[in-house]
């Protein structure tokens, strides 16, 4: 209610426009029936999530009939649980929650009840328990109150009504690492239910009406976002997890094309090359018959010689002469090894840049050095890492190498050459401990800020010779 000790009086018909802001619903029609207790809102995916003391319910709405392509996902908190009889005598169990309706500039709390009323006329029926003493039903009319639009539901207006809900995230992850606790500890901090999937306990249901992915004998809730922290190993079965996730229409932190990508180191250094990233100069082969040929291809000694599926510096080995070179490749062609061969960079000085790229920003960089001896300078072979500032050229190539991949979290390497940056990888999941303790910032706070920006409603396209209020 307004501050004022009189409320005042309202009339309303039998059918009134009204918002819910702490739901993200701008504008809806609602049918006015003091013959119900309680009000009922149409809603469809719903599911309990949360701790068991403070349950929270998560759902979705269409708040315009006949506009499937509008979709709210709402979540709140479940304040009881009752039997309600329909209309036509059927009982149903729905759970209530509570939000403040918005009508004339006034705003006060409702109960709601969630059922689907997808074969209603009305998405939303206003009940005794929502009617305070100040309003009168004249039930012979409509829309006494002012009206309001779906014009919002049109423009981007409608993600900025958004209200900051509680958001159900699962983290693909089969590691109990500083990363996956961090994911969980932030996200609940910020009023988040976090998951931990282990993605190879992970199986899909595919078919083109209800593709779903199960975990331990049972099909998996809907969740607001996925935060993919797939390991090198699994990578094309996490991948296609990912992937069935995106099927649902699930917001996946990185997309299954990108994480692809990015392990694949030869595929990776095609994707930056025709994107015009600079990186060391490389060449490939699977079984190369001269290998004097592809040293040559590279430059002279000294060389690097990298496993295809190398990981965390493993497989990733420093030829000082061109015998030494020629010998690890023989060595590796005669494992039947698939191998890049790249230029070593010698102004490096066993150091390289990781940039912490969220949503097209560069959020934190740090120094790594290799540890004595080492040209590696993988922190978790001994390295050490220090916060740096870079360059505004160093920026824009790490940002355009994580939009090379798409990718919406990356951690892009980089060295420090005579000729300017040059990208040695793109990570798909970057780890966070290094970073957040080099730079003392909150990386993991920022990557739910981008989750919670994007899993926003977005605005539809409005219809071709419809009225703004159909």
């Amino acid at each position: 209610m307004t501050d004022d000790d009189t409320p005042q009086q309202l009339q309303f018909g039998w059918e009134e426009w009204i918002s819910l802001p702490g739901l993200g619903v701008p504008a809806i029609r609602a049918k006015v029936d003091t013959g119900a207790r309680t009000s009922a809102l149409h809603a469809f995916d719903i599911e309990t999530f949360g701790p068991q003391n403070k349950p929270k319910v998560r759902f979705t709405l269409h708040p315009i009939p006949g506009r499937e392509d509008l979709v709210i996902p709402c979540s709140a908190t479940i304040i009881d649980r009752r039997d309600v009889t329909s209309s036509n005598g059927e009982k149903e169990n729905r759970y209530v929650i509570q939000t403040p309706m918005n009508v004339a500039g006034e705003s006060w709390p409702i109960e709601i009840t969630l059922t689907n009323r997808a074969t209603m006329n009305s998405r939303m029926l206003l009940g005794r328990q929502a009617l305070k003493d100040h309003i009168s039903i004249v039930a012979t009319d409509r829309f006494m109150q002012p009206e309001l639009s779906y014009d919002v539901y049109h423009s981007a207006r409608m993600r900025h009504a958004a209200p900051e809900r509680a958001l159900r995230v699962a983290v693909l992850s089969r590691e109990d690492n500083y990363s996956t606790r961090r994911l969980v500890e932030e996200g609940e901090k910020r009023g988040h239910t976090v998951e931990v999937i282990d993605t190879t306990r992970c199986y899909m249901a595919i078919n083109a009406m209800a593709p779903e992915v199960h975990y331990d004998g049972k099909r998996l809730p809907r969740f607001d976002a996925v935060i993919p922290r797939i390991g090198a190993s699994i990578t094309p079965y996490g991948a296609a997890i990912v992937r069935q996730f995106e099927t649902i229409g699930t917001y996946s932190v990185n997309g299954s094309a990108g994480i692809t990508a990015s392990r694949d180191k030869l595929y990776a250094h095609q994707i930056m090359a025709r994107a015009k990233i600079g990186m060391p100069n490389t060449a490939f082969a699977a079984s190369p018959r001269d290998t004097h040929n592809i040293i040559g291809l590279v430059g002279t000694a000294p060389l690097i010689v990298k496993l295809l599926e190398s990981t965390q510096g493993k497989g990733v080995v420093l030829a000082e002469t061109k015998k030494a070179a020629e010998s690890v490749i023989d060595a590796f062609r005669g494992l039947k090894a698939n191998f890049l061969v790249q230029d070593f960079v010698k102004e490096a000085a066993g150091e390289d840049i990781r940039c912490l790229v969220i949503a097209g920003k560069v959020v934190a960089s740090m120094k790594r050095t290799g540890a004595d001896g080492d040209f590696r300078s993988n922190l978790h072979r001994g390295g050490t890492a220090k916060s740096v500032r870079i360059t505004k050229e160093e920026r824009d190539t790490a940002l355009r190498a994580a939009r090379a991949f798409n990718l919406n979290m990356a951690g892009v390497d980089l060295l420090r050459s005579s000729a300017g940056p040059k990208v040695l990888e793109v990570n798909s999941s970057p780890g966070f401990e290094g970073i957040e303790k080099s730079t003392a910032k909150n990386i993991v706070g920022k990557l739910y800020e981008a989750i919670e920006g994007q899993v926003r409603p977005a605005p539809i396209r409005r219809r071709k010779g419809t009225a703004s209020q159909d």
